[in-house]
């Protein structure tokens, strides 16, 4: 299934992986500010840099002059990191003040994503979080002391809750709060906690006892069906598919939204293998030879994949 992307993030997207003047799909060699967030074994990862105009006797003044990102994901991820840039490039502020971005910024600056995508913006705020940290790090900024709990040891610290995803209980607990997240369904589309084998759903001391235990029994959301509740809402997912209907799904998905693109430059590609959700391809043709070809796999492939079959895909070149 395809996502209902808006106008701006399709166009947001389009122009970074076209490189456009302007556009921010890269990385700042010696950055004052770095930060990850996620990782390519979740299906999202993003790497936030900055570059500050330093003040001669204040660091807290330093104003951020230059952002970008490397991100693995889709178009949701890369429109959503784009977004955060030019929102921190276009108002101009100190990496302080930058923290008043949050991931309902990014959402409103592309006009708005997908239920399913909102991790993507959270992706971008947390980066943006840790970045700061780096920064105030590399600059003597007790942040501490200005009142500021960025807690960049909530992953690494506390019982873990989603194993698939690495994420504690911290943490969830202060998104659950933070973003306002009443049910199962809504935390595994901001934070993707619960969104694989899902077993930590219900399971003692797991997400919905969290969710109890922030909200309370009686206020929180239950979303039912029937009797029994609903354990997330509908993803781009292979579950349920043998690997004969993924391949079927990949093919199908090749001849009609790859292909047509890649001829258009006299270019092909061959699927040599898959296994599991690894798909192991070589391009064709004039694209065999072609300067900006591991580019072609991972924004025109990988993302047409993620998009039509399974937003765990990766595409790896033989």
């Amino acid at each position: 299934m395809g996502w209902d992307y808006s106008e701006k993030t399709k166009k947001l997207f389009m122009d970074a992986v076209k490189g456009v003047p302007g556009t921010h799909l890269g990385e700042i060699e010696d950055p004052d500010g770095l930060g990850e967030h996620g990782s390519i074994a979740c299906g999202d990862a993003l790497r936030f840099t900055f570059r500050v105009d330093r003040h001669p006797s204040d660091p807290t003044k330093d104003v951020i002059v230059e952002a970008r990102y490397l991100t693995f994901g889709c178009t949701s991820a890369i429109a959503a990191s784009e977004a955060l840039c030019r929102l921190i490039e276009e108002k101009k502020v100190t990496p302080i003040e930058a923290l008043a971005i949050k991931n309902q910024d990014i959402v409103d600056y592309v006009d708005g994503l997908p239920e399913q995508k909102i991790h993507c913006s959270v992706m971008g705020a947390e980066a943006l979080q840790a970045a700061v940290f780096n920064w105030a790090q590399k600059r003597g900024v007790d942040l501490g002391k200005l009142g500021i709990d960025i807690l960049p040891e909530e992953q690494d610290e506390g019982r873990m809750v989603c194993k698939c995803f690495g994420l504690t209980e911290p943490y969830i607990r202060r998104k659950i709060k933070e973003l306002n997240l009443r049910s199962i369904p809504q935390i595994t589309n901001a934070i993707k906690a619960g969104g694989a084998c899902m077993t930590c759903h219900h399971t003692p001391g797991g997400l919905q006892d969290i969710l109890d235990d922030v909200w309370g029994k009686e206020e929180r959301v239950v979303i039912q069906s029937g009797d029994f509740p609903i354990r997330r809402e509908a993803a781009p997912s292979a579950s349920g598919f043998s690997d004969y209907q993924l391949g079927k799904m990949v093919e199908k998905t090749i001849d009609e939204e790859v292909r047509p693109t890649l001829h258009k430059d006299g270019g092909d590609i061959e699927i040599v293998d898959i296994k599991g959700t690894m798909v192991y391809a070589r391009l064709t043709g004039a694209c065999e030879t072609c300067a900006i070809g591991d580019r072609t796999l991972h924004f025109v492939v990988e993302r047409a994949l993620k998009e039509k079959v399974d937003e765990r895909i990766r595409v790896i070149a033989v």
